[in-house]
């Protein structure tokens, strides 16, 4: 034992002089290249002294960013976590200029804006060169993986030799989209786990049969008539998204308009589904909920939207995992520059669509390329570092959600290279994780999922230049202003950076109470799925009650060409669709009858019947337009990667879980609603013998 302790610490030393050697080489190639960085006097100074300053110089430096930076980040725990990313290069810069005033030579001296280049190269340097020599030693391997995590178990019981389980959400990734990326080569990790060969392997003549054998099996699942992670997410980790009629929505018994992505609306939505199922949910003990809208009741939790409001506390910790992530300066300075190099490439992708002219297209400027960085480089990475940590700390069950495919897509569009690039980058997360779960101290199964998938097409506004709002104005005979207002995209990465920014999560014309006459209606948009309520009539007004009021509104919606269908309240029938040229057909004769809905496909009438029994569904339930021959749909948002209704793509996303695990579903049969998938993942909790879920009856089989 002291043997290996002994080759352990000359290891371990051997590294640590390699990367000083190479942080050395750095500031001597740096000092020759920029002009305001000197490791000499000014009358010169021969070559083993200047090799000697630089050598001093970057071991003092490294020194200083193990003791101090740590120590920095804990006194900025007040500043917001995106402010705290951009201080990175400033903070490395100055510790820099400290290690130079420090070195006993009294010859190195940099300009600040120097430094601060110089410092982050090195960061960069020293990160990949460390990372290069400690993947040849599985024990310094699994010692830097510890430092890249959000927390580590300290004390408690030992670990159990019984599986644990991650949970992994790549959000609004359909299941034809997985598939398209694996057939094409862009998801190899994802590929290797299906036993499959890319197509351009097989175009060189590999045989299917030398493919490696399956791991893992890919089915499709059917989301509720609200496509969306607000109302998926809720039932997934939660076992219910009962009373979730969209991503926002307006409840007129509080006057209130809940969106699914502000904390307050999040916090109360899990508040109503724990009180329904009777149960903490997914993760409620020894879980841990990573990059979240909900915490799934889980003991651990980081970036979880639900706790955002609350005083910060040991169990509150919202934007925790920013901070344990950044006080690694190489992991700050990585993310960073990737920070930067994702601005560019942004600002490069919207430059070559709009000199194309491509079209649909929506405005990708202000500070969009900033929010898109910050998803898909600063949430991927702090998420993915917080998952890793709860691997190696043996936690039982995570669930994790990774925006950055969904955030681009809103954008640039479900398909196109934008988005493969994306598949990419988080097929490489998903090989690391797995990776990882090699070093953990326990086995585990590795499920991804996603929430929802995503429908192409332009806006509504783009195609017909009115908004869903100045269409029911004029048919309820309002005046239309001339600019129409445009709702901004309810995508979960701009809640996040507001989260992280500490700033309330509240869009434009989103204001908790609308304001405005009460007797104008409140129209919202939820991807391609409309909502229109009447603020002055206290209950859910009928069909009848809105033609004796606006005689022509109905009419004018049900017959728009970028209108599919209508869901409104009906006196006599309980409840009826409309569409074009009179269709009017009552809730329960929809299986014999499917009328407007026969484009949307099998599972229609269900979803839009259990919508209807919602308190608080709208007045009138709007749906857009579907092409079933391209799958487009029409955002009443400024998307044209669009999900929250149904048609087309974004109501079938997919899961992908171990052989290791039962099938979700008997062959015959369909893993419908993201409840039906809740008890699916259940399930597998109890297969693995986990704590989570007790054997007797589940919570949601006693609601229901």
């Amino acid at each position: 034992m002291r043997g290996v302790r002994w080759r352990r610490a000359v290891s371990q030393a051997g590294r640590s002089v390699a990367v000083w050697g190479v942080s050395t080489l750095t500031m001597l190639v740096l000092a020759g290249i920029l002009p305001d960085f000197r490791l000499q006097s000014a009358d010169g100074a021969s070559a083993t002294t200047i090799a000697m300053t630089a050598a001093v110089g970057a071991g003092v430096f490294g020194v200083l960013s193990a003791l101090a930076w740590p120590l920095l980040v804990r006194l900025l725990l007040l500043v917001p976590a995106l402010v705290l990313g951009l201080l990175v290069f400033f903070l490395n810069g100055s510790l820099l200029l400290l290690a130079l005033r420090l070195n006993p030579s009294g010859q190195s001296e940099a300009a600040p804006e120097t430094a601060v280049i110089v410092a982050a190269v090195m960061s960069a340097v020293a990160s990949a060169t460390g990372g290069a020599l400690a993947v040849r030693d599985d024990d310094a391997y699994r010692r830097r993986l510890y430092r890249l995590a959000d927390r580590r178990r300290r004390g408690g019981a030992a670990c159990p030799a019984t599986p644990g389980t991650v949970f992994l959400q790549l959000d609004g990734v359909g299941h034809d989209v997985l598939a398209a990326a694996v057939r094409k080569g862009l998801m190899p990790t994802v590929a290797g786990w299906l036993g499959s060969v890319p197509q351009q392997d097989r175009g060189q003549g590999r045989a299917a049969s030398g493919a490696p054998r399956p791991s893992h099996r890919l089915i499709s699942w059917h989301t509720d008539w609200s496509s969306q992670t607000g109302a998926s997410q809720l039932g997934i980790l939660h076992g219910s998204n009962h009373d979730v009629p969209a991503f926002r929505w307006y409840e007129k018994d509080t006057g209130e308009v809940m969106v699914c992505n502000r904390p307050t609306s999040a916090a109360e939505l899990q508040r109503r589904a724990v009180e329904r199922t009777g149960d903490g949910g997914l993760l409620s003990a020894d879980g841990a909920s990573r990059g979240n809208l909900f915490s799934g009741g889980a003991d651990e939790q980081a970036l979880v939207l639900s706790i955002a409001t609350r005083r910060r506390s040991r169990e509150t910790r919202s934007r925790a995992g920013y901070f344990a992530y950044f006080s690694d300066p190489a992991n700050a300075v990585r993310t960073a520059l990737s920070f930067v190099a994702e601005v560019g490439r942004e600002t490069g992708q919207s430059t070559r669509a709009r000199l194309r002219r491509e079209r649909p297209r929506v405005g990708r400027g202000g500070l969009y390329p900033l929010v898109r960085a910050f998803a898909t480089v600063v949430e991927r990475d702090v998420v993915v570092a917080a998952v890793m940590g709860d691997m190696l700390a043996g936690r039982t069950a995570v669930y994790a959600d990774l925006v950055a495919y969904d955030e681009v897509a809103h954008h640039s569009g479900p398909l196109g290279r934008d988005t493969e690039q994306v598949l990419g980058r988080l097929d490489r997360a998903l090989a690391l994780l797995e990776n990882v779960a090699e070093h953990a101290p326990r086995p585990y199964r590795i499920v991804v999922l996603s929430d929802h998938g995503q429908s192409p097409g332009e806006t509504f506004h783009a195609r017909y230049g009115l908004t869903l709002g100045d269409l029911v104005r004029a048919g309820c005979g309002l005046a239309v202003s001339r600019k129409a207002e445009r709702t901004h995209s309810g995508a979960e990465a701009r809640a996040a950076v507001r989260a992280a920014l500490r700033r309330p999560v509240e869009e434009g014309g989103e204001r908790h109470r609308p304001a405005g006459r009460r007797s104008e209606p409140i129209v919202l948009a939820s991807g391609n799925l409309g909502l229109i309520s009447f603020p002055d009539v206290p209950h859910r007004m009928s069909k009848e009650e809105i033609d004796a009021r606006h005689p022509a509104l109905l009419t004018t919606l049900a017959n728009h060409p970028g209108i599919g269908f209508l869901l409104v309240r009906s006196e006599e029938h309980g409840g009826v669709v409309l569409g074009a040229y009179g269709a009017e057909i009552p809730l329960d004769q929809l299986d014999r009858t499917p009328g407007p809905l026969a484009a949307f496909g099998p599972g229609a009438a269900d979803a839009v019947r259990r919508t209807h029994s919602f308190p608080h569904t709208a007045d009138i339930m709007v749906n857009s337009f579907h092409d079933p021959a391209d799958g487009e749909v029409l955002a009443f948002e400024e998307q044209i990667g669009s999900h929250g209704g149904l048609g087309g793509a974004q109501a079938r996303p997919f899961l992908l879980s171990p052989l290791a695990l039962s099938a979700a579903v008997e062959d015959d049969e369909e893993l419908i609603g993201a409840e039906q998938v809740h008890r699916v993942l259940r399930r597998w909790l109890r297969e693995s013998n986990g704590p989570q879920v007790p054997l007797e009856t589940a919570p949601e089989e006693r609601a229901a």
